[in-house]
């Protein structure tokens, strides 16, 4: 009998990341990862894909109204900035001081913390 296992693959991204969108319609801007949905490979970051909500007025929000907020964007539209030079890198991973995997820049060779 054959078992298939799903196994979730490694994201170049994670939560309190700076990140730049490389497509889409806020194709440039940059800003902060707030949190990262891995099985839809979705990320929610600071000030990017704004989308407008309808909302009814309800007992904490009599007035009801419009709400701003931010959509998910899917990961291969983002990409990590290095924190060296500031501008947008792919990233790679090695074996770091304490044998765990570190990521680390491709243009620059630093290691990313986080």
């Amino acid at each position: 009998m054959e078992r298939k296992f799903n196994k979730q693959q490694k994201l170049h991204i994670k939560t309190g990341d700076t990140v730049k969108v490389i497509a889409g319609d806020d194709k440039g801007k940059t800003g902060t990862v707030l949190s990262v949905d891995t099985a839809k490979n979705r990320a929610f970051v600071e000030g990017v894909n704004i989308v407008t909500k309808h909302v009814k007025p309800t007992a904490a929000k009599p007035q009801g109204g419009i709400e701003k907020k931010e959509a998910p964007v899917h990961i291969s539209n983002l990409m990590l900035v290095d924190p060296k030079t500031g501008e947008a890198t792919r990233t790679g991973r090695k074996a770091g001081d304490n044998g765990k995997l570190v990521r680390y820049s491709k243009k620059t060779g630093e290691v990313i913390n986080g």
